[in-house]
């Protein structure tokens, strides 16, 4: 009987216990990101609400994200290819 239990949770060499694990380990982890998301949503909403422009909001998030030098670094590129094509301000 034990031998037969253990043929189901060792199938191809695969155990079913610990695949089970990571796999409800992951919905979890799904379902926490989802309602991040729509905690998000709302700040976001919230923030428009009040008069606020979402998108520049959402570039300053993205933007302090990086680290300074390398923000540096992209804003000179970027003023560079701007003059290259003639953006320039």
């Amino acid at each position: 009987m034990a031998e037969a239990a253990k043929a189901q949770e060792q199938t191809g060499g695969i155990s079913g216990e610990r695949l089970r694990s990571f796999i409800q380990r992951i919905e979890k982890l799904e379902e926490d990101k989802a309602a991040v998301g729509e905690d998000l949503k709302e700040v976001y909403a919230e923030a428009k609400g009040v008069g606020f422009d979402t998108k520049i909001i959402r570039q300053i998030v993205r933007l302090r994200k990086v680290e300074l030098e390398k923000r540096r670094e992209n804003d000179e590129l970027l003023e560079l290819y701007k003059a290259a094509i003639g953006m320039e301000e």
